[in-house]
């Protein structure tokens, strides 16, 4: 088909020039001649009805085809440039969205280290003034026992004295009741109290 189609404009384009060959020696170069305008015609209306059945239709389809494959091309170039502006702007949002979630969790993080160090500190305070407590109470029953002690002593050896001034043979318990009452009575002196 595709070679007849190309013998046949061939044979067409060069019937005028055979038909112009015979009458060569009669015209110049802008005079009419009608045999050869007649054969010209022809073959045009011959060349245009066959090309018109023959190519025009599958060059036109063709033409209108690409035409529309490249507005669905740049249509769907307009769809994907617009999906990825729409991706672009989700994936921004995200982003903002985790940055904002991570300073959130630091801020928390920093929060609860905070309340966990004054927690601490505040437990250690605690433990401190309760150290600090117990080690006045244990140092003020040391004290009181001391001066018990040396109450004890003053007293021993104020009988001692007592009886080795007196060198009578009294009661050790009746001197020992009566030394007590005498002690009891005075007061300590301030450092030891």
């Amino acid at each position: 088909m595709r070679s007849f189609l190309m013998a046949v404009p061939m044979t067409l384009a060069a019937a005028p020039l055979l038909a112009q060959d015979a009458t060569e020696g009669s015209g110049t170069l802008m005079s009419l001649q009608t045999n050869l305008m007649f054969w010209t015609l022809l073959i045009f209306l011959v060349l245009f009805f066959l090309l018109s059945k023959l190519a025009f239709k599958p060059i036109t389809a063709a033409v209108e085809a690409r035409e529309k494959s490249l507005e669905e091309a740049l249509a769907a170039a307009k769809r994907d440039r617009d999906e990825a502006a729409r991706l672009l702007a989700d994936h921004k949002q995200q982003l903002d969205a985790a940055r904002g979630e991570a300073q959130k969790v630091i801020a928390d993080a920093r929060a609860v280290a905070e309340k966990l160090r004054n927690d601490v500190l505040e437990k250690s305070r605690a433990e401190q003034t309760a150290i600090i407590e117990r080690a006045a109470q244990e140092i003020q029953r040391e004290k009181e026992r001391a001066v018990a002690e040396l109450r004890r002593e003053a007293v021993e050896m104020a009988i001692l004295g007592a009886s080795r001034v007196i060198e009578e043979n009294l009661d050790s318990d009746k001197n020992r009741r009566l030394v007590e009452q005498f002690l009891s009575t005075v007061r300590a002196p301030k450092g030891m109290a």
